[in-house]
């Protein structure tokens, strides 16, 4: 069976599941475009609040799959750089989708693995779950962002760490350090997480559109930039009709359904 990316759909919640459990869900080129078409697709559905971005069975991700990189060793060096542009696009995607998207990681997440679950907003681990960056372990590099992620969240000295001897690293040095939201007991990860999205999905999505954003550019600004930025936010949100609900939700102590 080739590697794919199923998509449900639970409430409001769309549902995308790695799909390779013979090589532990190893990404694929198919995989790639279809992340892009299905956040393209939600991005635009006004049912669709949250994403849930899960492995199947017992495993997030394993990464590329070597044997196709083996494989890719004999074809032009283009063919390689045509997957990794088609996997930077869905991580592209992900930064740039205006509604929320939570990793639920169990088994391990290596390699692009590592990068697509450090990709999402949010991230909900089981406790025995582990993250390798191992790509120096066969003589590669990282891709998928990976290291523009880990440079922006982590000291240099402990980035470097990570990335060069490729070692596995525990949800729970994650959890310490802030990249791993919540952890939760093995096999309860996905439960979590869309337990996590029906609370986000009560909350206005444009408010959430705006704070995804304003975090997501915050680093390459000045504070006058940023506080440029806050205050266009700020004053669209307020005359959105969701303001409207939420503010008056709030003074006659009702609970708001947003648009």
């Amino acid at each position: 069976m080739s590697a794919e990316l199923k998509s449900t759909t639970q409430g409001r919640t769309m549902v995308l599941t790695l799909s390779n459990p013979a090589q532990r869900n190893a990404l694929g080129p198919e995989m790639y475009a279809a992340g892009v078409e299905a956040l393209d697709g939600a991005g635009s559905n006004a049912e669709i609040r949250c994403v849930v971005l899960v492995g199947e069975g017992r495993w997030f991700c394993a990464g590329g799959s070597l044997q196709r990189l083996q494989s890719n060793r004999e074809r032009d060096p283009s063919v390689q750089a045509e997957s990794i542009d088609a996997l930077h696009n869905w991580i592209e995607a992900i930064r740039s989708f205006p509604k929320p998207v939570i990793a639920a990681v169990e088994g391990a997440a290596a390699g692009a693995g590592f990068s697509l679950a450090m990709a999402c907003d949010l991230v909900v681990s089981a406790r025995d779950a582990v993250f390798a960056a191992s790509y120096s372990n066969v003589a590669l590099s990282p891709d998928g962002g990976l290291s523009w992620h880990l440079a922006q969240w982590l000291p240099r000295q402990l980035a470097t760490e990570w990335l060069m001897n490729g070692e596995r690293i525990t949800a729970s040095r994650l959890h310490e350090l802030g990249l791993v939201n919540t952890l939760t007991e093995t096999g309860n990860a996905l439960d979590e997480a869309m337990a996590l999205a029906q609370k986000l999905e009560a909350r206005a999505p444009n408010a959430l559109a705006s704070i995804k954003e304003l975090l997501g550019e915050a680093r390459g600004r000045t504070l006058g930039e940023q506080l440029g930025q806050e205050r266009e936010h700020f004053v669209r949100n307020l005359h959105h009709a969701n303001a409207g609900i939420g503010i008056g939700a709030f003074l006659g102590k009702t609970t708001p359904n947003y648009q």
